[in-house]
């Protein structure tokens, strides 16, 4: 016959092992964003890309969000807040839609290339992708432009720095993370335009927001 302390035992593990069971569930973001507004014409541009696949610092490279606790350099890896794919090719999937729907500049990566036009090979790589929740959000990368079909002609090598306020909440964190993708894009994209315009062209301006 079971005595009362070990029917109370019983329940208590029962109890705590539901409380295990009831913790919070793990969230998933993406650096994709959503639908929004229809982009306003723009005008036709004659080149596709090639995103190569993106390099990133590997402690940023992790399942979960990894975000600064402070200026002193402490991080913090969010075990309940991940990414919905690597991060690599979360900022890789991410640029290679900002720069079809704003730009209309197709990323050939992986498809068969046009039989004409130019094909500009894009590799990038982040150097810092910080987040301070409730606070910012900082973007630092280089990036080269080259020709996909003479790739050992000149390059144009850039670099930028972006930044962008983070309301608080880690929703709010990872939309401000996209929009540095986005900017991010844009200024890819003018590099491209330029470039493949004239292999004279420099860098554009790359200014935090």
């Amino acid at each position: 016959m079971m005595t009362r302390p070990i029917r109370i035992s019983l329940l208590l593990l029962t109890l705590g092992l539901a409380a295990c069971s009831a913790s919070a569930p793990v969230r998933h973001y993406t650096l994709l964003n959503p639908p929004g507004d229809v982009q306003p014409p723009r005008a036709p541009v004659r080149f596709v890309v090639e995103v190569l696949p993106v390099t990133l610092p590997e402690y940023l490279n992790q399942p979960q969000l990894v975000v600064r606790q402070d200026d002193s350099g402490m991080l913090a890896v969010l075990d309940d807040e991940r990414w919905l794919g690597p991060l690599d090719e979360e900022i890789r999937n991410a640029l290679s839609a900002q720069l079809l729907d704003r730009l209309g500049i197709q990323n050939v990566a992986g498809l068969s290339w046009p039989s004409d036009g130019q094909v500009i090979r894009v590799k990038l790589q982040v150097r810092r992708f910080d987040a301070w929740p409730g606070k910012r959000v900082l973007l630092e990368a280089g990036w080269s432009l080259g020709d996909a079909r003479e790739p050992g002609e000149a390059k144009l090598v850039c670099h930028g720095r972006f930044e962008e306020p983070a309301a608080a909440g880690y929703p709010a964190l990872v939309q401000a993370q996209q929009r540095l993708v986005a900017v991010l894009a844009q200024q890819i994209g003018q590099d491209a335009t330029m470039w493949s315009a004239s292999r004279k062209a420099t860098c554009g301006p790359s200014q935090a927001s």
